[in-house]
């Protein structure tokens, strides 16, 4: 297996791991609107200075992806300006459990650190029981969680 940054070519795939995400997430949030959802401009990940978006190959077929975007903490009182923000993390259901999701946190908190960020930082749904327990694995631990009330 290898990684490599996401070029324009893989944005089909790339799409499709997408509305897997959104599938995967649904269950969690009520709130969603039916239909297809985007949640990225995967391109701007692709060319953005700031963001790097990559996947992993095994086989020369992309078989997971995520991306880390860089962040201003708009917090003056936070100990670190900028963090790098994780997202899109998804690997197609036959290769789960072989620890790829964790090759691609490695990935993405090098570049980060390789950009002077110290801080790192993803969203995942409480509930989503093995999702929590890979980013605890990956060294991740719990910060705030957002409570929602619909009246």
């Amino acid at each position: 297996m290898i990684t490599r940054e996401a070029t324009a070519q893989d944005l089909e795939i790339l799409s499709t791991f997408e509305q897997g995400i959104v599938s995967a997430e649904r269950p969690f949030n009520s709130t969603l609107i039916d239909g297809e959802i985007h949640y990225y401009d995967l391109n701007e990940f692709i060319q953005s200075s700031d963001a790097t978006l990559i996947v992993v190959e095994d086989h020369d077929e992309i078989i997971a992806s995520g991306y880390a975007l860089i962040k201003n903490s708009e917090k003056d009182y936070n100990k670190f300006k900028n963090y790098a923000y994780l997202g899109f993390m998804y690997v197609k259901p036959e290769y789960r459990g072989k620890g790829i999701n964790k090759i691609i946190t490695d990935e993405l908190i090098s570049w980060a650190k390789s950009r002077d960020v110290s801080e790192v930082r993803l969203d995942v749904y409480a509930e989503n029981e093995s999702a929590v327990k890979a980013y605890e694995k990956a060294g991740f631990e719990p910060h705030l969680l957002t409570m929602r009330l619909k009246p």
